[in-house]
C-alpha cells in the first residue's frame, strides 16, 4: 500500500470490522486549536502525523501543547504505537522536545496487556523490546515454525522485523490450530520520514481475510484506549473532549463512536497533499473540525 488512495480503499474494505459511529452534519475549517479552546476541555492527540513524523517533531507542536495547558485545557496523547513500554513512550516525547507527563500518555499497548490470559504467548516484537511489562510467559517469534506451534496465543506488538515469510508461518500455524491473536496496534500504516510503513493492523486483517478466528484489535478506533482516556477524566462530558488525528478510519471514527468531537489534521499525516474533503465525502466520515497543523 504505497499510495493514500490504496490505503484509504483498504480501510474502507475492513470498515465492517470497525466500530459504528454517527457524525455531525458538516466540518468547519479552523486555523489552529486555539480557535476552539473555549469549546473543549480536553485535547487528545494522535502522535504520528500530528505531533511527529517518525522521529521528527512537527514544527509548532510542542509550543501548542504549552499554550493549551496555559489556557487550562487538559492534554492527552493517544497513540497506537505498541513497540515499546509506557516509560519508553514518555521518553520518546521528551526526545522530541515535548514535555509530557506519564499520565498524559495512553497507548494501545497499555490497553492490550491487561487482557492477556495466562499461558505462553508468542510475541512479534521489536528487537529492542525486552517484553518485561508483558504479564505472561513469552517466546519471540522469528523463523522457527516450532515456536509458532507451541504457544497458547499470539501478541503482535511491532512490524519492525516482520516479513511476508513469517506472516506465512503464522498463518499456517493458525490454520492448523486456531488460537487467540491480539493485534496491539490496529493501524494499517504509519507515516514516516520516507513514506508509509505497514503496521500490525495490516497483518491482522490479512489473517481475518483468510478466515482466521479470534483475531482481536486494540488501539484506535477500537474502544479500549478511549475508555482508558475517559477513566482518567472523571466528570468531563464526552462532548468536551476533542480527538486530534490524521486518519479518518482510526482517530476520527473511533472518537466519534464515543461521542467525542474530532479534529482532522491534514498537513503532515496520511492526507498530506491530498484533497481531504473528497475522502471525507467518499467515506461519510465527517470530523467536527479540519485544520492543517494544530
Amino acid at each position: 500500500m504505497d499510495s493514500v488512495a490504496n490505503i484509504f480503499r483498504r480501510y474502507e474494505d475492513v470498515r465492517p470490522r470497525l466500530p459504528a459511529a454517527s457524525f455531525e452534519a458538516g466540518t468547519r475549517d479552523i486555523a489552529s486549536l486555539l480557535d476552539i479552546a473555549d469549546e473543549i476541555d480536553v485535547f487528545v492527540f494522535d502522535a504520528f502525523g500530528v505531533l511527529n513524523v517518525g522521529e521528527v517533531p512537527i514544527p509548532g507542536a510542542a509550543a501548542r501543547l504549552h499554550q493549551l495547558r496555559a489556557l487550562g485545557c487538559t492534554i492527552r496523547i493517544l497513540s497506537n504505537a505498541a513497540s515499546y513500554d509506557h516509560d519508553r513512550a514518555v521518553d520518546k516525547f521528551h526526545k522530541l522536545g515535548m514535555t509530557v507527563a506519564p499520565e498524559e500518555i495512553v497507548t494501545s499497548r497499555d490497553a492490550t496487556l491487561p487482557t492477556l490470559a495466562p499461558g505462553l504467548w508468542g510475541c512479534i516484537a521489536a528487537p529492542s523490546d525486552d517484553l518485561s511489562d508483558v504479564p505472561a510467559q513469552t517466546v519471540r517469534l522469528m523463523d522457527d515454525p516450532t515456536d509458532y506451534a507451541c504457544v497458547d496465543a499470539f501478541l503482535f506488538l511491532s512490524t519492525e522485523i516482520w516479513t511476508p515469510d513469517r506472516q506465512g508461518i503464522l498463518l499456517q500455524a493458525l490454520e492448523r490450530q486456531p488460537r487467540p491473536v491480539m493485534i496491539a496496534n490496529a493501524d494499517l500504516v504509519a507515516p514516516r520520514e520516507g513514506g508509509f510503513t505497514l503496521e500490525p493492523g495490516h497483518f491482522g486483517h490479512l489473517l481475518v481475510d483468510r478466515g482466521i478466528p479470534n483475531v482481536r484489535f486494540f488501539g484506535k478506533p477500537f474502544p479500549e484506549v478511549y475508555e482508558i482516556v475517559e477513566a482518567s477524566l472523571p466528570g468531563v462530558p464526552v462532548e468536551r473532549i476533542a480527538m486530534c488525528g490524521d486518519t479518518l478510519h482510526t482517530d476520527i471514527l473511533g472518537a466519534a463512536a464515543r461521542g467525542w468531537r474530532t479534529v482532522l489534521v491534514s498537513r503532515d499525516g496520511l492526507f498530506s497533499g491530498e484533497d481531504v474533503p473528497t475522502y471525507c465525502l467518499s467515506s461519510n466520515i465527517r470530523p467536527t473540525w479540519h485544520l492543517s497543523r494544530i
